[in-house]
C-alpha cells in the first residue's frame, strides 16, 4: 500500500530504531528522564525559547498552551480552518473555557488588520481577547507556509493589544525548508510554539511546546493534570532527537514529491489539483473530484483497491500528503493508479 493518508503513518528507519534501544531512560514524572530533558534542551536552543515541555500528541502541546495562559471565558483570535478548531475536539471550550474568534483568509493565513478588528472592547459583557494562534504550515489550508514578515505583522499587532502569540508548528520544519527561514527565525515573535515529531519528521510519537521556563514550569503541571505525564519516556525522545538530527533536510524530497504528484493529478481527468493559495506549497496535495466520478469517498476506495490510500476531507476533495516512506517511483505509481480508477469509472458510465 502507498500510503497517503498522513505524514502520520511513518515507520521508524533502522537507525531511529537503534536509536531508541539504545537511549538511557530514567522516570520523567519524577524528574530523571535524562534523554527527555536533553530533547527539551535540543528544542529549545532550536526555537530560541528558554525551555521545552514533551508532550504525548500536537493537540496536548496546543492546549497545555492554552491553558496555561488564558482564563475560562478567553477568547482566542484564529483562522477558521486551524486545526485547535477542527481536530482538537472542542478542547478549548472543554479543558480552558475559552471561546474561539474565527477569522478568514486564503491559505490558512491572516492579515495584521484582521487581529486589530477581532479584538473586544472592554465592556462586561464581552469575552476577554487573549490569544492568536498562528498554524504553520497550514493544513486545511493545503499545506500552505507562512511568510515570516506576514507572521512578524500578525504578532505586532496581537502584542499591541497585549495578547499571546502562539504557534502551532506541528509542520514548522515543512515551512522552514519551503520557505528557507530557520524556525529561530520565524518564533522569535511568538510567545510559545509547539512542533511536532511524528509528522513529516517520522517519530512515531510525540510533541514539544516551547516557551519561557515560568510557562513551561506551569505547563508541566498541566500536562500530568492531562494525563501526559510519561515514565520512561526516553524511548520516544530518542526517536524525536534523531528526526531532528537527520530528517530535517530530507522534507524537501517531500516538496518535490508533492510538487511531480501535483502535476500527474492535473493530468488526469476529472481531478483538479487546488493551488496554493496565500502560501507556498509543502508536502501536501489537495484536489477536487469531479462528481461524475462520484464523491470522494468513493474514489478513494476505488484507488484503495489499486493498492493506494488518501484521505477523503469533503465531498469532492481528497488530501494526499508525502512522507518519508513514499519515493518518487512510487508517486507515479500512485499517480497511474489514480489515472486507472478514472478510466474504471468512465469505462462502466
Amino acid at each position: 500500500m502507498i500510503d497517503l493518508r498522513s505524514d502520520t503513518v511513518t515507520r521508524p528507519t533502522t537507525a531511529m530504531w537503534e536509536a531508541m534501544r539504545s537511549a538511557p531512560l530514567g522516570d520523567d514524572v519524577l524528574g530523571d528522564e535524562p534523554t527527555v530533558t536533553a530533547l527539551e534542551e535540543k528544542v529549545a536552543d532550536l526555537l530560541g525559547k528558554d525551555a521545552a515541555l514533551f508532550t504525548p500528541s500536537g493537540t496536548m502541546a496546543n492546549q497545555l498552551a492554552i491553558r496555561s495562559t488564558c482564563e475560562s471565558g478567553d477568547e482566542i483570535i484564529t483562522h477558521r480552518d486551524n486545526h485547535i478548531i477542527h481536530y482538537e475536539t472542542g478542547a478549548p471550550a472543554a479543558l480552558s473555557g475559552c471561546m474561539v474568534h474565527a477569522l478568514d483568509g486564503e491559505g490558512g493565513l491572516f492579515e495584521a488588520g484582521q487581529v486589530h478588528s477581532a479584538i473586544r472592547t472592554t465592556d462586561i459583557h464581552d469575552p476577554h481577547s487573549r490569544m492568536v494562534v498562528v498554524e504553520n504550515t497550514h493544513n486545511r489550508g493545503g499545506g500552505c507556509a507562512w511568510p515570516i514578515e506576514q507572521f512578524n505583522s500578525v504578532a505586532e499587532a496581537a502584542h499591541e493589544h497585549g495578547l499571546h502569540v502562539h504557534v502551532d508548528g506541528a509542520r514548522l520544519m515543512n515551512a522552514c525548508i519551503a520557505l528557507k527561514y530557520s524556525p529561530r527565525e520565524f518564533v522569535v515573535s511568538a510567545d510559545t510554539v509547539s512542533m511536532c515529531f511524528s509528522k513529516g519528521l517520522g517519530a512515531p510519537v510525540g510533541s514539544a511546546l516551547a516557551g519561557s521556563a515560568a510557562l513551561i514550569d506551569r505547563a508541566r503541571r498541566f500536562r500530568k493534570m492531562f494525563g501526559g505525564g510519561m515514565r520512561q519516556s526516553g524511548i520516544l525522545a530518542a526517536a524525536a532527537a534523531y528526526a531532528l538530527d537527520n530528517h530535517i533536510d530530507r522534507l524537501a524530497e517531500d516538496h518535490a514529491n508533492a510538487a511531480m504528484l501535483a502535476e500527474l493529478i492535473d493530468g488526469i481527468d476529472g481531478l483538479t489539483t487546488e493551488p496554493p493559495s496565500g502560501g507556498v506549497r509543502s508536502n501536501m496535495v489537495y484536489f477536487q473530484v469531479d462528481p461524475e466520478l462520484g464523491d470522494a469517498r468513493s474514489f478513494t476506495n476505488a484507488i484503495a483497491a489499486h493498492g493506494v490510500a488518501m484521505l477523503p476531507i469533503g465531498p469532492q476533495r481528497i488530501r494526499a500528503v508525502l512522507h518519508l516512506d513514499v519515493s518518487g517511483a512510487q508517486v507515479t505509481e500512485a499517480a497511474r493508479a489514480m489515472a486507472d480508477a478514472v478510466a474504471n469509472v468512465a469505462a462502466s458510465g
